[in-house]
């Protein structure tokens, strides 16, 4: 770049600030809505600390920035995989049948609040919530209705499950064995990520301690069992959902995704191993450059720590493979449809960003779990961008853009330090213990609210172009008489099954854990001697007990 043409720049720039001093811009100032400053317009050396080489390489190569893989899409596209789960398994069953019938890839199972945070349908807290948020799974013979008719050794299943993803996972292996499927070559991901749980979304049941050690244990377990399962998905979606901004995101994600290796190398694992089957899980939300840039940024972070920090010498072991979700918190209850918009430019900046899978929010979602007609949508919108648009027939296709690489920098630069000063602390187990993560994400979303009460974040429909919209019909509405069913279903099992061999299990359970045993072991063969879920976690509450809130240091 010619010195003359810089001196050109410097005066066009020029020129333009004295025309905007007469004749102003919409803002003052523009940032994207984590609150980077965007520049009016993006130069070469607005990215000229970008070293092509080292900083982009190529496709499929270290450090990954332009994907984990060489052709991305061009050899196939990105698994659809479409997040549900409600009422009981067998109304769960139908609509899994339904997605795959409309084109579906993968499934992902949504688990109702009683079944992530460990209590039977059955118990007096579980009262008004069966089948509300997702499925009720009180034991395998449940588990069992939830894939009736559906070849486990031919479908990838993700399960959104975080303190009890052992148990589940051992539910999965007993159905896959009772179907006859070859169990080491299961497919999917269980969430198991518990740090972002305390900060961002409160499903937990044990402190992070005890919870790290059942995480390593599935670890150990997946590696000599099912070594094709992805054994943790590090989760940022939830932590943007609590309210953090972008660059927190990848931060706070990455942060915890450190704790992890940590855990898992000072538990005897080599990271070369279980460094693959690591996967992660970040939101799509509503800027869409910084989204792009987002994703970029953080496949480059994360195979210089594997490499750098944690001595990693397997290519396979330093890519971050991610799924993801369009923002849950960006959809409205005003002018629904709007949500169709929204999650389309959502979902096509996660492509961009080279995600490996994907899942697209419904438009009633603000109303209620959404209906067949907008998961239908949902889905479409996702083969839409597939097969028409074309941006997946060529890798990484916003490469070089000024605006895109300089916000690719920016975003790893600001998420270093956040990850240094977690360093500092201790790293993420003690940033979690000491609230410090939590009232980071608590104040941007207070700094967010701010803004859209005040009109400078426009959201359509809701604090500008408001309509008297009605509310859509047709919503989809829980049975109450699920949790009956389940009651009845947990009475008759109870007095079916050998209730000898039952407490014999959960005794062998509760001597592993007290002692280092891997617990995963006696997880399975209790819940296929028909131990429920509600009693494991019962065992392990017991002798890990439960977590109270985060403590200021």
């Amino acid at each position: 770049m010619s010195e003359e043409f810089r001196d050109k720049a410097v005066q066009w720039d020029e020129k333009v600030t004295a025309q905007v001093a007469k004749r102003p811009e919409r803002k003052q100032e523009f940032t994207t809505v984590s609150g980077m400053p965007l520049r009016r317009v993006y130069w070469p050396w607005d990215a000229e600390a970008l070293d092509v080489e080292g900083d982009l390489n190529f496709p499929g190569s270290y450090p990954f920035t332009r994907g984990v893989q060489p052709t991305l899409y061009r050899g196939r596209f990105w698994t659809m995989r479409q997040y549900a789960g409600f009422g009981s398994a067998e109304e769960t069953n139908a609509r899994f049948k339904y997605l795959i019938e409309q084109g579906q890839t993968g499934l992902s199972v949504a688990f109702d609040l009683p079944t992530q945070i460990g209590y039977d349908s059955d118990h007096e807290l579980a009262a008004g919530e069966v089948g509300k948020v997702g499925v009720a799974i009180d034991s395998i013979e449940d588990l069992a209705r939830l894939f009736d008719g559906i070849d486990l050794s031919a479908v990838s299943t993700s399960m959104t499950i975080n303190s009890p993803a052992a148990i589940l996972l051992a539910m999965y292996i007993g159905v896959a064995e009772e179907q006859g499927a070859d169990v080491s070559k299961l497919r999917g991901t269980i969430q198991n990520d518990i740090l972002k749980e305390y900060p961002a979304r409160g499903t937990y049941i044990f402190p992070p301690q005890p919870s790290m050690r059942i995480i390593t244990d599935i670890f150990a377990f997946c590696h000599q069992q099912i070594p094709l399962w992805n054994t943790i998905s590090i989760s940022g979606y939830h932590i943007r959902e609590a309210g953090s901004t972008a660059i927190q995101e990848v931060a706070f994600t990455l942060a915890n995704g450190i704790a992890y290796v940590k855990a898992a190398i000072e538990a005897g694992m080599d990271v070369n191993d279980f460094g693959e089957r690591l996967s992660f899980f970040f939101n799509a939300h509503q800027d869409f450059l910084e989204e792009v840039a987002k994703y970029r940024a953080a496949r480059r972070m994360w195979a210089r720590i594997m490499k750098e920090r944690f001595g990693c010498t397997n290519p396979r072991a330093m890519m971050l493979r991610f799924h993801t979700q369009t923002a849950g918190c960006t959809l409205t209850a005003q002018q629904p449809d709007n949500n169709v918009v929204r999650v389309a430019f959502q979902a096509l900046s996660a492509v961009l960003g080279g995600t490996q899978s994907l899942h697209t929010n419904s438009r009633d979602e603000a109303f209620a779990l959404p209906s067949q007609d907008s998961v239908q949508i949902a889905l479409r919108t996702q083969q839409v961008i597939a097969h028409e648009t074309g941006v997946a027939d060529t890798v990484d296709p916003l490469a070089g853009s000024y605006c895109i690489e300089a916000l690719t920098n920016e975003i790893e630069k600001k998420a270093n330090e956040y990850i240094k000063q977690i360093d500092d602390m201790g790293g993420a187990v003690k940033a979690v213990e000491c609230g410090f993560i939590e009232q980071e994400i608590q104040e941007s979303a207070y700094q967010f609210q701010k803004a859209v009460e005040s009109g400078d974040q426009v959201i359509v429909g809701v604090n500008k172009f408001q309509t008297g919209t009605a509310p859509p019909t047709n919503l989809l509405r829980v049975d109450p008489t699920v949790r009956k069913m389940q009651i009845d279903r947990l009475g008759k099992l109870r007095n079916e099954r050998d209730n000898n061999a039952a407490s014999a299990s959960l005794e062998e359970l509760r001597r592993c854990a007290q002692g280092t045993d891997n617990v995963m072991l006696p997880i399975l063969d209790a819940v296929k001697k028909r131990v429920t879920l509600g009693e494991i976690c019962g065992v392990l509450r017991e002798v890990f007990g439960e977590y109270t809130h985060a403590s200021q240091c």
